[in-house]
């Protein structure tokens, strides 16, 4: 599916030329606490509301978003008859439209996990997305995450992915140094980990290729809070979303999810942690490739990742991801030995299908002794 990026140019003239194509009149907005601080999208919002369309929100919902809260949402799209939907925030409020979206025609009020096992309805209403981390990239993938019963549902499906997407830098204008670190973070390693996945493809190595120099192109400008940095970090963020729809992440992701929830760092901290470690490995460890395409298309492999990010090679981009994450400042936390003997076993063995390289528990020990 080809998506469209509109901007927010001549008074976010590309959003109501989306709603008047639509014929938008009830609009369902799912948005987290980030809209709080979107001047000037919410002054556009009240003209919007002047020209006859009712926008309701939809807030409902937390960072890591219960299959519940998706649940409320369907419930009050159906009951206000909204008849459009555009998401305004992170990764969960962009996952809770999609699933508000994927669930919207199905049968019963989704009570005790009903629509996690149903066979979807595809619908064809309209949906937007506008993303105010430049991170995730979830509006450009097939995959949302939410919670049942303290337990991780991975959903997937191609029918939820935004059409559409509203890219305004100014979203990211008030974004916390940490979270501005840590999303930029994310969308590298998504790139990174994309390129080298055993699932890769010209296309999406083409996308992950993009992202990463985008990355390095856009970094100083993004964290100096330039309209321009931040514009290009959108971009990146997009275009990974894009490479990981294709190929899937890799064990540095696999690893980094237990580090988020031992020691509370953001998902894209946890996963640069874990990536800056992996990288100089595989460099070393090429003979353990497991990339049907073989070692020698995994060392140029590695080479491309380290020329994408300014280098002359694999070796030297290993080098620079390290600096990378020293330049941010980001902690590195340290783990007991028991927290080390719960990682090692908390690893998603499907992520480990995806890496390249052969991966065994006694190896992911070392490693995470090496990450923390």
């Amino acid at each position: 599916m080809e998506q469209r990026i509109i901007t927010h140019s001549h008074n976010y003239k590309d959003l109501d030329d989306w709603i008047k194509t639509n014929g938008c009149k009830k609009l369902l907005m799912v948005c987290d606490g980030s809209i709080a601080y979107q001047e000037a999208f919410n002054n556009h919002l009240d003209e919007i509301i002047k020209t006859g369309v009712e926008i309701i929100r939809f807030q409902d919902f937390q960072s890591n978003p219960l299959y519940e809260n998706v649940v409320n949402g369907v419930r009050l799209c159906r009951a206000k008859n909204c008849d459009s939907i555009i998401a305004v925030g992170g990764g969960s409020a962009i996952d809770v439209a999609k699933c508000i979206k994927l669930y919207g025609n199905l049968l019963g009020d989704g009570e005790n996990g009903s629509w996690l096992n149903a066979e979807y309805v595809e619908n064809n209403i309209p949906f937007l997305a506008m993303p105010t981390t430049a991170g995730t990239g979830s509006e450009a993938t097939r995959y949302a995450v939410i919670y049942y019963e303290g337990k991780k549902q991975s959903i997937t499906s191609e029918s939820f992915i935004p059409k559409t997407v509203l890219m305004d830098p100014d979203t990211l204008k008030t974004l916390p140094d940490y979270h501005k670190k840590a999303t930029m973070c994310d969308a590298l390693c998504h790139a990174i980990e994309s390129y080298w996945s055993v699932n890769s493809t010209d296309e999406s190595k083409e996308y992950s290729k993009k992202a990463i120099q985008a990355v390095m192109e856009h970094m100083e400008g993004y964290l100096n809070n330039t309209e321009n940095g931040r514009g290009g970090m959108l971009r990146a963020a997009n275009m990974a979303g894009k490479a990981i729809n294709i190929s899937q992440t890799t064990a540095g992701h696999a690893m980094c999810y237990k580090i988020t929830s031992l020691f509370g760092c953001a998902h894209g901290h946890a996963a640069i942690l874990c990536d800056r470690v992996l990288f100089p490995w595989m460099v070393k460890n090429t003979d353990k490739c497991i990339d049907p395409r073989g070692e020698e298309y995994m060392k140029k492999t590695l080479d491309e990742i380290g020329q994408a990010m300014g280098c002359k090679n694999a070796s030297e981009g290993a080098v620079k991801l390290v600096q990378i994450f020293d330049d941010l400042g980001l902690e590195v936390p340290v783990a007991t030995d028991e927290q080390f003997e719960e990682l090692k076993t908390s690893v998603n063995p499907v992520r480990l299908k995806n890496h390249p390289i052969a991966l065994d528990v006694e190896t992911i020990d070392r490693l995470y002794h090496d990450v923390l």
